[in-house]
């Protein structure tokens, strides 16, 4: 039987996550923990690279900790970890920042977005966060990395890097590929349906947190911006209700033409009732779960302690051989 295949991913404790996420990403990694080897980071250094309240950073690791879980990932069957709590990423990214070059961190795109809005803070972090993110990567001798479209540079980074380490040594990073899975659904802005979902949308009617009471998504449904043509169907010339068709569709698993029929010769009244009704029942489980595991911190503790001594393991192995081929001498311990 062939070794399963490694996929790691790795998402900033910057609040709560949104049903966006859900539905783009997460809802799907739970078929994933049962065919390849997974890698949940919280990496919490990349959140560093801005200015954070200490005490809300804790609180957001350890929330975003409980929302993953509380989606469906099973400790007993990914690495579920703190990147902070895993020394070998700040170690192997120094030796890779050796190999890389200005040019290539200062084209970066987001880096340009970044300090563009944020002059007063252009510390140096940002601009070589890359590099600690092609570590995070490379540290697990990763297959998959799920990307979205504003990270494929990133990507890029790292397996360029892999490429130029081997090239100069010898074989020791596999080369990761980018992780394109089924088609989850891109959920937009319940606002501004031409634009994506996002936590920091300042319009807090955007946006459904996986956390909301059923009384908040009723209400961000009601409020949604739909048109005047005061029909369902499922048309570009329609994004909001387009998008209110995606989300019900994937949610109760049925085919957009199935749902689209369900309404023929109603109002839009019916149609976005039903939709917070779907909404609701999916997410309440969820919620339940994530205050439960909140209020259990021993618990998680005892999850993020004993994943990260899973990822210690694999990452040390990874830059153990890394140390020798540069020319480092092995620690030994007395």
């Amino acid at each position: 039987m062939s070794e399963k295949k490694i996929i790691f991913s790795g998402a900033q404790p910057s609040g709560k996550l949104t049903l966006g996420n859900y539905l783009g990403a997460i809802k799907n990694w739970k078929e994933l923990q049962e065919d390849y080897n997974c890698y949940y980071s919280v990496v919490d250094l990349h959140a560093i690279t801005v200015p954070q309240e200490a005490k809300n950073l804790r609180a957001n690791t350890m929330q975003l900790l409980a929302q993953y879980m509380a989606s469906g990932l099973d400790p007993e069957k990914n690495t579920i970890f703190i990147q902070s709590h895993v020394s070998c990423h700040t170690e192997l990214m120094w030796i890779l920042n050796t190999m890389t070059y200005m040019g290539e961190l200062s084209r970066m795109t987001q880096f340009k977005d970044k300090s563009q809005k944020s002059e007063a803070n252009l510390n140096a972090g940002l601009f070589t966060y890359p590099v600690l993110m092609a570590a995070d990567i490379l540290l697990y001798q990763t297959d998959l990395v799920p990307v979205g479209e504003d990270q494929k540079q990133h990507l890029e980074l790292a397996r360029d890097l892999a490429n130029r380490f081997n090239n100069r040594y010898s074989p020791t990073f596999k080369v990761p590929e980018p992780y394109i899975p089924k088609a989850g659904a891109r959920v937009m802005s319940l606002q501004e349906p031409t634009k994506k979902m996002s936590k920091s949308d300042e319009n807090e009617n955007g946006y459904i947190l996986l956390v909301d009471d059923a009384d908040a998504i009723r209400r961000k449904i009601k409020r949604s911006v739909t048109d005047s043509v005061g029909v369902v169907r499922y048309s570009d010339e329609q994004p909001g209700i387009k998008n209110l068709l995606d989300i019900y569709s994937k949610l109760d698993n049925k085919s957009i033409e199935d749902v689209v029929a369900m309404y023929e010769g109603k109002g839009y009244g019916d149609f976005k009732n039903d939709v917070a009704e779907v909404i609701v029942e999916t997410l309440k489980p969820i919620k339940d779960q994530y205050e439960y595991l909140l209020s259990n911190k021993d618990y998680l503790e005892d999850i993020y302690a004993k994943g990260a001594q899973k990822a210690e393991y694999q990452a040390r192995k990874t830059l153990r051989k890394v140390y020798k081929k540069v020319g480092l001498i092995e620690k030994k311990f007395l």
